[in-house]
């Protein structure tokens, strides 16, 4: 092997720490595809498919991070977000906002509910698993 490829990170786009994070969606779809593209040996993914369920969820076990669809059933992603956002256990906690719309208002509008990250569907999921690291390693969970 050369000396080039021994230095040359293999998948840089797969999680390899010890990590949790919960997909919150009301798209069943969508929560399996976060479940088969996130998950690794060392990864888990619990899914979520109201902000309800979500909630009880984040008061029961603790996550590294969240990734919310903002288009969820009942009570809006972005209400959710904000109700994360006054726990102040849950404060700090990574979320991903995830939406069909990129335009500059939703955008902003995860921003200022409190979202860490955005994405905008479809998923590019190894783009995803990037921002995700980025993220981990700026709240300082994961190493660089």
């Amino acid at each position: 092997m050369s000396s080039f490829e021994a230095c040359r990170p293999k998948f840089g786009f797969v999680l390899n720490d010890e990590l949790t994070f919960l997909v919150i969606g009301g798209d069943p779809v969508m929560r399996e595809l976060a479940r088969v593209h996130l998950s690794t040996p060392t990864v888990g993914i619990v899914t979520a498919d109201s902000a309800e369920e979500a909630l009880d969820g984040l008061a029961c076990e603790p996550f590294d991070a969240v990734m919310i669809d903002l288009d969820l059933p009942g009570k809006s992603g972005l209400q959710l977000i904000r109700e994360i956002r006054t726990n102040p256990c849950l404060r700090h906690l990574p979320i991903i906002a995830v939406t069909s719309q990129d335009d500059v208002v939703s955008v902003d509008g995860a921003y200022n509910a409190g979202a860490t990250s955005f994405a905008t569907k479809p998923v590019n999921w190894p783009m995803l698993s990037c921002q995700l690291r980025y993220v981990l390693r700026a709240q300082g969970l994961i190493a660089a």
